[in-house]
Formats: structure tokens, C-alpha cells, sequence
């Protein structure tokens, strides 16, 4: 049996209404919202034949304590459990140019939960870590994530080198994110089929990682700091290509 799971958020709701929505057995909505962006939403819903019920934001709040649900909640089912082997065949059912992200060799649980949380919202299709070397998804990571652990497909593979070699040979172009790259990530095409790689904390991509990307790309910083975070350069970099790809016709929300 499967067990019901939230998804909250207008960007995370719309993608998954885009992408998947057979998984949402109820759409939740603050009764008392009728912008723009929540009638899309709703336009979203009623064309998938999703059920929507109008609620308090008393009753929104406290279905998802403690985050900004901006107004919409989805009821679902888990996320597909996906192996290894199942990426050609995932990638091959997608609707539109495909968004991934991977992360070479994030520990940090509450690191790895961070960066599903900015996956889910920015409307990533699947996330890709290595087996080893890679942060397990356990309690802390999933109370980061605010739910986009249970919903966002995650893969681990057991060498990130040949996934990033067949990516490459599917038509994926794949960038690694590198403090030292000359291109900028805002001068970078990101519109098309992609692969966004992040090193891990301290020592960044692995070189055998390096050497399988399209090519690096970098976020200019107005003063010298070191690197950032890898939740946020995640953040930074995955909403860029979220913009990019708007900007060039696809899905808005």
C-alpha cells in the first residue's frame, strides 16, 4: 500500500501536476487565493481530471507546520522507486527536455535534504547520486527536504562516471558547477536537455566527474568569499536553469 505524502507549493504542485498527475489523489487550496498563479494551478488540476477541495489556511498550516505552502497542497502517493537500471527507460517517458540533477559526493544529510528541497521546487525530473561517498537519506536529510525526498525521484548509482558517459550518449547536456570555470553560469546555455553536476562539500567535483561534463560553469560573486554551500550554489544554479528554460517556452507556473 502506499503511503499518502504532501507536496506543497506552487512550483512544486504545478510540476507535478505537469509531470505526474495521477499521483495526486487531492488538491488542497487556500480558499481565500484567486491570483494569476493559483488559477494556473487550478487550470492544471481540472485539465488532469484532479480533484480539488478549497480550504482555511488554518487547515493548509497545519497539514505542512512550519513552511510556506503558498497556498497549495497535494496530496499523493510516494515517489516511483527507481533503480539504476531504470534511468533509459525514465528518461526516454519524459514529456519535455529533460532536468537533473546530480550530486558527486554531498555527506552532509542535511545538505543532501537542502538540495532535494530546491530540486523539487525548481522542477527537477530526478536527482543522481553515487552509491558511496554520498549522504544517506535518513530522518535529518528528510526533515530538510520538507517532503521533496518522498516525492522527487532519487537514483544511486554504483559508477557516476559511465551514468554521466550515457547521459551524455542519450543527447543530456551535462555541466559540472566549478568556482575556477571561466563561463558563468549566467552566459551559459541551460535551456535544453540537462544535467547539472555539484561537487561535494570541501573538495567540489572529483576529477574523473570533470572530465565526463560538457563543460564547467561558475556563479560570479561580487567579492572573493571561497566557495558556497552546495545546498545554495544548488539553489542558485538549478533556478537559473529553471529561468532559462521559461524564458525559452517552457512550462510556467
Amino acid at each position: 500500500m502506499t503511503r499518502a505524502e504532501r507536496v506543497f507549493g506552487l512550483h512544486a504542485v504545478s510540476s507535478l501536476l505537469q509531470r505526474s498527475p495521477a499521483r495526486i489523489s487531492l488538491l488542497l487550496a487556500l480558499e481565500s487565493r484567486n491570483d494569476a498563479r493559483m488559477e494556473a494551478v487550478l487550470q492544471l488540476a481540472e485539465k488532469a481530471n484532479v480533484p480539488v477541495r478549497r480550504v482555511s489556511r488554518r487547515e493548509l498550516d497545519e497539514l505542512v507546520q512550519g513552511v510556506s505552502h503558498q497556498g497549495v497542497v497535494a496530496e499523493t502517493g510516494s515517489a516511483p522507486s527507481l533503480g539504476e537500471r531504470d534511468l533509459p527507460t525514465f528518461l526516454d517517458q519524459l514529456q519535455q527536455p529533460a532536468f537533473l540533477l546530480i550530486l558527486d559526493g554531498v555527506q552532509d544529510p542535511h545538505n543532501l535534504g537542502a538540495c532535494l528541497r530546491s530540486a523539487a521546487a525548481a522542477a527537477v525530473d530526478l536527482v543522481i547520486v553515487p552509491r558511496d561517498r554520498s549522504a544517506p537519506l535518513n530522518a535529518a536529510a528528510r526533515k530538510v527536504a520538507c517532503g521533496a525526498a518522498d516525492t522527487l525521484p532519487l537514483v544511486r548509482v554504483t559508477n557516476l562516471a559511465r551514468t554521466l558517459r550515457a547521459l551524455r550518449d542519450a543527447g543530456i547536456w551535462v555541466y559540472g558547477a566549478a568556482g575556477e570555470a571561466p563561463a558563468s553560469i549566467y552566459e551559459t546555455d541551460l535551456s535544453g536537455p540537462l544535467a547539472l553536476v555539484l561537487g561535494g562539500e570541501g573538495k567540489g567535483l572529483r576529477r574523473l566527474t570533470r572530465e565526463h561534463c560538457d563543460g564547467l560553469v561558475s556563479i560570479p560573486m561580487a567579492r572573493p568569499m571561497g566557495s558556497l554551500n552546495v545546498s545554495v550554489a544548488t539553489g542558485i544554479c538549478l533556478f537559473e536553469a529553471r529561468r532559462q528554460r521559461q524564458t525559452k517556452g517552457g512550462p510556467s507556473d
